[in-house]
């Protein structure tokens, strides 16, 4: 905005108020009062910090340290061959164990019955504390012990066995799976002795057992006695990965007036544990018909399963309403125009027709000839509900279409029979044989033995027996037996990518076809690992379902054109490096700077992984310590040490693992001594030399800075720090330190790493909280970057700063604009002034100073929440841009009614709601509880109710969700701003000016209390609970991802028999479940479907 253009505003608003134009200062005057401002810290700043002298420090020391380069490509390369060899290894494991699975299963011979206490294994849910292995022959305890790499109790000369919660472990089937898994033992063991960083080893058998070495406890009943046991194998993504080849899956729901009442429940219900079986490499619909087709959800066609996708088809599932007559001939053309629509993002393998219905006389056999006579298109329908209607069309339409039948009669046969249908899946992959062993490597997500993050590589194991049938005699057995899974911690991948040479706004990561990430700063689920940690560590927590995690890159970072090309590069398994401008989010998420970053990218060979490396300018190369001199090392370690914090100052070190036997740990004066203590009494053989001599150089060069420091007197300044990419943080005074809140790990702290982007001093606004008010009293955190240039490389080696004092800065301002002799004009910025406010700002709209007492205890608060009207008159006039971002991997407060408070806090106690809904009952969550609250009305010893406590946070109920924050930033490089506020009956003035060399802005304006009229709903940046943006637009344009080279959809020979599938009877009561029991804990009942044998 132009000077004429602001003055002419001005004028005109005076001459409308009555008031002569000497009143409000000018622009000039307010230019110059900035000027002053800014003259006024910068030099207080320049002096007390003395970065310039930091920069000669590093220049004269030259002698102890050399200047290394960060070569992108080749660190990249180098980086992916790791990979590479890493999941290689892991997958000839996998590939071994396979091959050893399927022998051992040729070997077996079925029995139908054994003898008591011959099947003998370690049951993972057996409790730690009481002997539920006495009086029981089949029950083995083995001796666990804590293991470092597991981080928890394993017995390596065991195996652990899961069965889940819904399938009755003394089945025949389950006996006989007992009985040849067991010979696995030894492979895994071999396995591990030839690769001693091997993690969980795990076999999936399709019926639902799950057997993996090493032996450990499931969940730890002394902490978690209530904890309810949700695991299925079958349902974990890894699983689903590798039983079948990608699916587009059309789920088509009968609503004729026919099913209503108690069917329609069942099938809302059947549907949604259908969408659970789906990963992300899957697409999907759900649509229903009577006379006509009608969407379920706002999606025109496929869409990626995955989670966000499926919870809007769950929701929609269930408003489907039961009118009209049935006609199958309109569900299907629909359903097959679904599966062949052209130019829309699908998975391009398995093509599947799921029919819901109650059954019917109508075959649709015309319109099936017509759009299937290939059978590419596999069609499984269920019959759901107790009727009397003629099962016979629905079979038909499933046996003559290379699908399989099924029925649901109650809602005990919703879970098994939902998920059957991967056996049929897998026939083509069994056929293929060979072609079809390929290790596929998963998605990110949550280990459920708590190994933290983790991909799995995946491979099936095939029955390779024959059997043989009056139609075709002996021929090859066409079951997929299971899936062998072998987990890499994404922990154990990033120890692969080296870290503190590229600086800390260097990083690499890594995506997969879909785009996910696997690798990057901003994958941090921490909110949902600490929310599970809560539920594990109280007594009363409950397990809830693991969602995958699943970030996208795109969400990872703030996306833009550019990104958007370079992941769908890096996911077609190309080569490249590009330099881009990009706006950057801070790593506590309340700013965005713009920034220079090369993307450097390769692909993991043999794999469909993807690998990059960003590199800020100034990270392209970096300080290698080389402290031959031993006396000289001796002496800069010298000043680490805890009682030479008076001479310089309270001394921080980065939690890093410098040496094998130090581990980092969050009290830093422990860890400070726990490295002093070991540095002095052994040799540094297991130690890491580089980081440890960084650390050493950095050491001393910021003690010749202290002693600078020392020799200078100043007021208004609270401390003196400075921090260094080596792990160095010195805070002056020693006391100023006991309230250091920073990270000190610099390659993680906001502060850090958002100055290094930035040429000017940053001053970052204290974290405001409510109930304790800012922090502020410790003072305000300027910082500015360490410059160093040798032989024309920039460097930035280290971070020096300051903390202001509020008040001195205060008197600053109001001295600054201080105006002697004046009469009826504003005479500056007087303290608590009645008739303006003036207020400086950051470039992230968090109030840092001001002239008014009530506005000081608000200072770190977004100005959005103080003085709404005048931030987004601020934001109108461009001074503020903003970007709104989406967090998804967030937990918030469950959006449900609280529970009875009445019950013991060791149980969870439905509520009626849970009663009355069908899906509670077809959970293993109901079985589970039930077992728990008839135990405890029986033997309520058995049940050993927690205490309450009231301290312990109602984190432990929440759940994962999508939350939304607001950044804001200066996006133009105008310094002036000017505007009036109106409100109707009365108007505020207000002037805004940019402070040079600094993120400040400097906000003059007719005091608030003048002039309330205006809506003072407040402005929010905060994070808040969020919806995400909108997914049936997102389902319009779906980004870019790639399916599998290879796809197992279809094969000659895959001709299954079509048998009507084992069903249950009527469904159990609640009164027959507690029947059922009484029978003992466990017992509950298996019905196995005769499935695609």
């Amino acid at each position: 905005m132009d000077t004429c253009r602001i003055q002419t505003v001005i004028f005109l608003v005076l001459l409308t108020l009555g008031r002569s134009l000497a009143e409000f200062p000018t622009q000039k005057m307010i230019k110059e009062w900035v000027d002053q401002m800014q003259r006024d810290l910068v030099t207080l700043a320049d002096t007390a910090s003395a970065g310039k002298s930091l920069t000669e420090i590093f220049l004269q020391h030259q002698n102890l340290y050399t200047v290394e380069s960060n070569d992108a490509e080749e660190l990249v390369d180098r980086a992916a061959r790791n990979i590479e060899q890493l999941l290689h290894k892991r997958a000839d494991a996998l590939e071994t164990l396979a091959t050893a699975a399927e022998n051992f299963q040729m070997e077996h011979q079925w029995r139908d019955e054994f003898a008591d206490g011959e099947i003998a294994y370690y049951n993972a849910k057996d409790n730690l504390d009481a002997n539920e292995t006495e009086g029981r022959k089949n029950r083995i305890r083995p001796e666990f012990k804590e293991d470092p790499w597991f981080k928890r109790l394993t017995s390596h000369n065991h195996t652990a066995v899961h069965i889940p919660t819904d399938i009755y472990d003394g089945s025949t089937i389950v006996l006989n799976e007992l009985n040849w898994t067991e010979a696995l033992m030894n492979v895994f063991r071999k396995n591990r002795e030839d690769d001693p960083t091997l993690l969980w080893q795990v076999f999936g058998s399709a019926t639902g057992l799950a057997r993996y070495y090493p032996a450990s406890p499931w969940m730890d009943a002394r902490k978690t006695p209530s904890k309810i046991d949700l695991y299925d194998v079958r349902r974990r993504p890894w699983y689903i990965q590798g039983a079948a080849s990608p699916k587009d899956m059309l789920i088509l729901v009968d609503a004729s007036g026919s099913v209503s009442g108690l069917t329609l429940k069942l099938i809302r219900t059947s549907v949604c544990e259908m969408l659970e079986t789906l990963s992300d490499d899957d697409y999907v619909n759900v649509v229903y018909f009577n006379t006509r087709v009608n969407r379920t959800a706002c999606f025109d066609h496929l869409v990626q399963a995955n989670v966000r996708n499926k919870k809007i088809l769950k929701d929609a599932v269930q408003n489907i309403s039961a009118k009209g007559i049935t006609n199958y001939t309109k569900g299907f053309e629909f359903a097959f125009e679904q599966l062949s629509a052209a130019n829309v993002s699908r998975a391009n393998c398995n093509k599947i027709i799921m029919l819901f219905t109650d059954g019917g006389e109508e075959r649709a056999q015309a319109i099936l000839e017509k759009y299937n006579s290939d059978k590419k298109v596999r069609i499984f329908t269920f019959s759901v509900g107790q009727h009397n209607y003629d099962k016979g069309p629905i079979q038909w339409m499933a046996c003559a279409n290379k699908g399989y039948f099924y029925e649901i009669p109650s809602i005990g046969a919703i879970r098994i029979n939902t998920q059957e249908y991967l056996d049929v899946l897998g026939r083509p992959m069994v056929l293929a044989d060979e072609r079809a062993k390929q290790v596929q490597w998963t998605n990110v997500y949550l280990d459920a033995l708590e190994l933290g993050l983790v991909i799995t590589g995946t491979l099936p194991v095939f029955n390779k027996t024959m059997t043989k049938d009056d139609k075709k005699g002996e021929h090859q057995n066409q079951l997929i037996l299971g899936v062998m899974g072998i987990d890499v911690s994404l922990n154990d991948i990033k120890k692969l990518t080296p870290r503190f040479t590229i600086g800390p706004n260097g990083y690499y990561f890594a995506i997969d076809p879909n785009g996910y990430v696997l690798l990057h700063p901003n994958l941090q689920p921490k909110k949902r690992i600490r929310n599970r940690h809560v539920r594990l560590n109280n007594k009363y927590a409950v397990t809830f379902h693991e969602e995958p995690v699943t970030l996208d890159f795109l969400d990872a970072e703030l996306e833009n054109d550019i990104k958007v090309q370079i992941r769908k590069m890096m996911i077609d398994g190309t080569l490249d490096e590009w330099t881009i401008d990009t706006l950057v989010k801070t790593q506590d998420e309340r700013y965005i700077d713009r920034g220079v970053r090369t993307y450097t990218w390769a692909p993991v060979n043999g794999t469909d992984y993807s690998l990059a490396l960003v590199l800020p300018k100034y990270s392209e190369n970096f300080i290698q310590a080389k402290l031959g001199d031993t006396l000289q090392a001796v002496k800069l370690f010298e000043t680490l040490q805890l009682e030479k914090f008076d001479e310089f100052g309270h001394t921080f070190i980065a939690p890093r693992e410098y040496c094998r036997d130090v581990k980092p740990s969050d009290n830093n004066t422990q860890f400070l001594l726990d490295f002093n203590q070991y540095i002095n009494t052994n040799t540094p053989d297991p130690c890491n030399v580089s980081l440890v001599s960084r650390l050493l150089l950095d050491a001393g060069l910021t003690s010749e800075l202290v002693k600078l420091w020392k020799e200078q007197t100043l007021d208004g300044i609270a401390a003196r720090f400075v921090a260094t990419d080596g792990g160095v943080t010195r805070v002056y005074p020693r006391s100023a330190g006991e309230d250091w809140v920073e990270n000190p790990e610099t390659y993680e702290s906001s502060f850090y790493k958002r100055t290094l982007d930035n040429d000017i001093y940053i001053f970052t606004a204290p974290y405001f909280n409510k109930s304790r008010e800012s922090g502020y009293e410790s003072g305000i955190l300027v910082s500015k970057a360490v410059d160093v240039t040798i032989n024309g490389i920039d460097l930035k080696p280290a971070v020096v700063g300051v903390k202001l004092n509020v008040t001195s800065w205060m008197n600053s301002m109001i001295n600054a604009t201080y105006k002697a002799n004046c009469k009826e004009e504003i005479c500056g910025c007087q303290k608590n002034d009645k008739h303006v406010d003036c207020v400086i700002l950051d470039d992230g709209g968090f109030l840092l100073m001001a002239n008014q007492d009530e506005y000081i205890t608000q200072i770190g608060q977004f100005f959005g929440e103080v003085d709404p009207v005048l931030m987004t008159s601020l934001v109108s006039q461009a001074l503020y841009s903003f970007n709104k971002t989406y967090d998804y991997q967030s937990v918030c407060d469950p959006e449900r009614d609280s529970k009875a408070a009445a019950g013991p806090r060791s149980v969870y106690v439905p509520t009626i709601a849970d009663f009355l809904s069908l899906g509670w009952w077809a959970s293993s969550a109901a079985w589970s509880i039930l077992q728990q609250l008839f135990f405890a009305l029986v033997l309520p010893d058995l049940l050993e109710a927690v205490e309450s406590d009231d301290d312990i946070s109602d984190a432990i109920f929440k759940e994962s969700c999508i939350t939304e924050q607001t950044q804001y930033f200066f996006d133009k490089n105008e310094s002036s701003y000017g505007g009036l506020l109106d409100c109707g009956n009365c108007s505020r003035m207000y002037h805004a000016e940019k402070l040079p060399s600094t993120n400040l802005v400097f906000l003059i304006t007719d005091a608030r209390a003048t002039c309330l009229s205006c809506d003072p709903r407040p402005l929010r940046q905060a994070e808040q609970p969020s919806n995400g943006p909108d997914p049936c637009e997102l389902a319009q344009n779906p980004r870019y991802r790639k399916g599998p080279d290879v796809c197992f959809d279809n094969d000659d020979n895959d001709e299954p028999l079509c048998p009507i599938s084992g069903g249950y009877g009527a469904g159990p009561c609640p009164l027959l479940l507690l029947l059922v029991l009484m029978l003992g804990p466990g017992r509950t009942i298996l019905t196995v479907g005769a499935g695609a044998a």
